[in-house]
């Protein structure tokens, strides 16, 4: 890869969905969840850290390694953010932008998996 990780239309979109993530958690409601709110905010900044760390190993093999561990820290904010729901943290209004940009994240995620499996 002769592109920056900052030139990738997927890390432009997981920054976004981690300041959504991180403005969420300033929800009064979430004051008293500390472990939650730790836990979510590592889930959503460890998208554009495996982003960024496998596309400086300069090998497809290692990138799509780190790929699919971002497309599972996708999974775990959506997955966060459903029980925040259900646990009444916040509302389904609130949740919708950054869950429809998660699952917008993983789609393009596994597209990119998928170019890089054929350039192996």
């Amino acid at each position: 890869m002769t592109k920056s990780f900052t030139e990738f239309e997927v890390y432009q979109k997981s920054l976004l969905l981690a300041k959504e993530i991180f403005v969420l958690m300033n929800n009064p409601a979430f004051e008293r969840e500390y472990g939650f709110k730790d836990q979510i905010k590592r889930a959503v900044v460890s998208i554009s850290n495996n982003i960024a760390e496998g596309s400086e190993y300069n090998n497809n093999k290692q990138f799509i390694r780190f790929l699919r561990h971002s497309k599972g820290s996708c999974a775990e904010v959506r997955s966060m953010l459903i029980l925040s729901n259900q646990l009444n943290l916040c509302s389904q209004q609130d949740t919708i932008k950054p869950i429809e940009l998660s699952i917008e994240i993983s789609k393009n995620l596994s597209k990119f998996i998928e170019y890089l499996k054929s350039r192996v």
